[in-house]
């Protein structure tokens, strides 16, 4: 009988592929090397505005405001995905129509609308209802270019976050809920603490991708001039007029703040995908009862 234990697997030997990273690899290292010599860059500019007081601050903005939409989104669309799988006609149709006006309508058109919503509602008229109190206030006053923007991120975001926590809490099987409610827990308590952990496996990467897609995303707070970091830019090269240099300068940044982001949902995803999933220790124990049974094969065809 051969000794199955003393077979060396050479890997399959793929040429092109090879070939073909040199190649791109190549290319990279071309169009790095241009324009790390490309004086129009300006380097120099890029290095001086990099932590510049003012594009810090901008970027102290776009992160406030990250955290801030996504939060009241996940708030919005938990209550919005409720809706949607509520046995009422009027609650789902009502949460049918949410998804399909904030999802239909582009996010700039959003933004310049609450921007503008004084020129529809120049007042508003605050008071307690059944009483004389009320008090007048400047719309334009109260809605900032901040509060625009915290207002378009969050109700734009929190439809496709209803239809991300729907979909989670639909691939939970329906007997973990009826267990759930035998054992006398009501209808919230079985959501909260049966089905939504379960759940958030399956929450957590699409989320973990609409932060990304909404931290890039606030850059078009700079068509109102909300202070965000592409704003911060804009205003010092309409000065300067160092164009390039300055959205080299907001490009890094973007691209360190992602990274960072895309590090910590790749642990988060880890952490809440534990127990799902075969192990690495299940993984080799499953590779050995494989060779096992290669070996008997061979024994018995021997035999």
């Amino acid at each position: 009988m051969p000794d199955t234990n003393s077979l060396t697997y050479a890997p399959r030997r793929r040429p092109m592929q090879l070939v073909f990273g040199l190649v791109v690899l190549a290319f990279l290292i071309l169009i790095g090397y241009s324009l790390l010599h490309n004086k129009n860059m300006q380097w120099g500019v890029v290095l001086e505005y990099l932590f510049n007081p003012h594009v810090l601050r901008g970027v102290s903005v776009t992160l406030v405001l990250t955290v801030l939409c996504l939060s009241l989104a996940i708030i919005i669309g938990i209550i919005i995905a409720m809706m949607r799988l509520a046995d009422s006609r009027v609650i789902m149709s009502m949460a049918v129509g949410y998804l399909w006006f904030f999802r239909g309508t582009p996010l700039l058109v959003q933004l310049i609308f609450w921007y503008n919503i004084a020129a529809v509602f120049p007042h508003l008229i605050l008071g307690i209802p059944f009483t004389s109190y009320h008090e007048v206030i400047s719309t334009n006053s109260l809605i900032s270019a901040f509060t625009a923007a915290v207002l378009g991120f969050s109700l734009h975001e929190s439809a496709y976050m209803a239809e991300i926590v729907r979909a989670g809490i639909l691939s939970v099987n329906a007997g973990q809920r009826e267990a759930a409610l035998s054992t006398g827990m009501t209808e919230a308590q079985a959501m909260r603490r049966v089905i939504l952990p379960q759940a958030m496996r399956v929450i957590i990467p699409p989320t973990g991708n609409q932060a990304i897609n909404l931290l890039k995303a606030t850059s078009l707070v700079a068509l109102i001039s909300g202070g965000d970091l592409l704003s911060s830019v804009t205003d010092i090269y309409s000065v300067n007029y160092a164009v390039i240099p300055l959205l080299v300068v907001a490009s890094i940044w973007y691209l360190m703040l992602v990274s960072i982001a895309t590090v910590g949902q790749t642990h988060l995803e880890r952490a809440v995908g534990k127990g799902y999933g075969s192990t690495k220790a299940e993984k080799q124990k499953t590779g050995r009862s494989d060779e096992s049974g290669k070996e008997s094969t061979v024994a018995s065809e021997t035999a």
